[in-house]
């Protein structure tokens, strides 16, 4: 429609301030209310689900069907639900977990008792378990849902909003897109919000935590970040004034960069291009996102399966001084027998050797090396006291020095997480709004199948680089690194275009399975993001069966990044 000849010009839409108050399920505590306290805000959200949470709360719901939510965020609601109406601020978390409906009346109980008037809302439809057909032992089977359930929620009038599996970065855009009033296929404006949902879902991780280059900063507190979103999708990386840590270019760098893959980022509501994504400096811990693309999300939707996959134990021996590797061999042999002598052996045993000691040491830990023995089997007797009994009588009969970290135990459970993908349209995702009606919540209005994005140009190489120096990659690159399932993924980027020229061309696939000896004999993709100065490596297969497996030293890969930058390559003095 014209405007009216006399009408004045409608400024923009005041930007939407989106804060974020965990990462996780057990992040700091205090969070939720210091993000209510520190400065303004217009929703609040909270990310307390991972792969292994979900195997977590799956156990609760065994022990107790009116379980399997996170408990930690009622707790925090006690002290913090009256603060955020007060202040007009609107919560959605995905606290929910396999029991959206039970924490969304445990939340209308403590506000009656509170005396606190907040209308309530809920999302659920994820939670596949009674579809079947997911194979044995299955204990949680739940579909990654999109903002479309959120977004009715808060249009409804929702103060606070739960929710059971849906993308991290949903809880960001659909809040967005009620806010905004987004339609489903504006592309460019959902992947803009994904991308500061991105940021954001990790907490503090966007505002200098776990950062490659922490030195030159004081990240000892971080405060927890917050999105100013726009209209048109872009926003601006921030956090509360006052709060510890930082938001630079790096910071958001690397979340950017965690737990993803390629160029083409995909989830249920849109497909954001992360070869697309501008960052430039804002100002003193602003940072500004711009140019993201979106296009239709796939067909289908990610499942998320997780079952106990058996029980598992673990001896750790501490060999100490000289003749490690013989001492090792002793104990190793010894246990070995001990096995075959016990009827049945673990079906899995797996030995790793920590060489963290160092000769004429003047601390004893210093000077010992960690024997690690890892045993696997589908029945606890197999793996508890006959593996636990084994290496406890080896106690006078073994190598000089002998003695464990700590004694051995009878055998814990172990997880395994697998994805599975079903179409999209055969997934309810429905809407329970503060009055109690029910929302179908439809696919999205278009879709499209992945497909590879062409391999970007490289930059030209350095043209003349002069001498070069050993030296490790993290003095010139970053690095975050991460899981997903089985898989790990290595984000490595520079801050300079002298030091992208270099890095694009010397960090090949090839290079890195020699640095990281670990990634030798498995598949290894390179993605290349010219405008983040970055590659993206995946790793199939480097964790095992995921996180809740236990399979590796580093279960999450949280450091595998780091090692990668500690390893020593040639490097133009020039960069250094």
């Amino acid at each position: 429609m014209a405007q009216a000849p006399n009408t004045p010009p409608q400024p923009p839409p005041t930007p939407l301030r989106i804060g974020n108050a965990s990462g996780f399920y057990g992040d700091r505590f205090s969070a939720f209310t210091e993000m209510l306290t520190g400065g303004p805000l217009d929703v609040l959200t909270g990310d307390y689900l991972a792969e292994l949470t979900m195997l977590i709360l799956g156990r609760d719901r065994l022990k107790d069907p009116g379980r399997g939510y996170a408990r930690t965020f009622l707790r925090q609601l006690e002290e913090g639900l009256g603060l955020a109406v007060e202040r007009g601020v609107r919560i959605v978390v995905n606290a929910g977990g396999l029991n959206p409906s039970g924490l969304a009346d445990a939340i209308r109980e403590l506000a009656d008792k509170a005396g606190v008037d907040v209308r309530v809302a809920h999302v659920e439809g994820d939670d596949l378990l009674a579809r079947g057909g997911w194979g044995e032992g299955v204990l949680t089977a739940n579909a990654y849902l999109g903002g479309g359930g959120i977004a009715a929620c808060l249009r409804a009038g929702a103060d606070v909003v739960v929710t059971g599996r849906v993308t991290d970065a949903a809880l960001v855009s659909g809040a967005a897109a009620a806010h905004f009033g987004w339609r489903p296929d504006d592309w460019d404006r959902l992947a803009g919000a994904v991308a500061a949902g991105h940021v954001l879902e990790c907490g503090a991780q966007a505002t200098g935590g776990n950062y490659a280059f922490f030195a030159g900063h004081d990240v000892r507190r971080p405060g927890f970040p917050l999105a100013e979103i726009a209209a048109d999708g872009s926003s601006v990386i921030t956090k509360h004034p006052g709060t510890g840590g930082l938001v630079d270019v790096g910071t958001v760098t690397a979340q950017l960069l965690y737990e993803t893959a390629g160029a083409r980022y995909a989830g249920p509501d849109v497909t954001a291009r992360l070869d697309t994504v501008r960052l430039t400096d804002d100002g003193p811990d602003r940072v500004r996102v711009t140019g993201v693309r979106g296009e239709a999300p796939p067909p289908t939707l990610k499942v998320g399966l997780t079952r106990l996959g058996g029980w598992r134990n673990e001896v750790t021996f501490v060999l100490t001084g000289l003749d490690v590797d013989a001492k090792a061999a002793l104990v190793r042999e010894q246990m070995e027998a001990a096995l075959d002598a016990s009827g049945r052996r673990p079906a899995e045993a797996r030995w790793t050797l920590a060489r963290t000691d160092h000769p004429d040491a003047a601390v004893q830990e210093e000077a010992s090396a960690l024997l690690r023995l890892v045993v696997r089997d589908a029945e606890q007797a197999v793996v508890g006291r006959a593996v636990s009994g084994a290496a406890v009588e080896l106690a006078l009969a073994s190598y000089p020095g002998f003695h464990l970290t700590a004694p051995p135990g009878k055998g814990d459970p172990y997880g395994v997480f697998e994805a599975a993908f079903v179409d999209a349209a055969t997934v309810p995702h429905v809407a329970v709004l503060p009055d109690g009606r029910r929302v179908e919540v439809g696919p999205a209005p278009e879709t499209r199948a992945l497909e590879p994005v062409p391999e970007p140009e490289l930059p030209e190489p350095l043209a003349d680089p002069g001498p070069t120096r050993r030296a490790p990659l993290g003095l010139v690159a970053g690095a975050r690194s991460g899981d997903k399932g089985g898989s790990a993924n290595v984000g490595v980027w520079v801050r300079t275009d002298a030091a992208w020229r270099w890095l694009a061309h010397e960090l090949t696939v090839e290079r890195f399975r020699l640095l990281l000896p670990e990634a030798a004999a498995l598949p290894v993709t390179r993605h290349v993001l010219p405008r983040l100065r970055a590659l993206n490596f995946v790793v199939e297969g480097l964790l095992g069966e995921g996180v809740a497996a236990q399979a590796r030293f580093d279960p999450q890969a949280k450091a595998v990044g780091e090692w990668l930058r500690s390893r020593h390559l040639d490097i133009p003095e020039v960069l250094l």
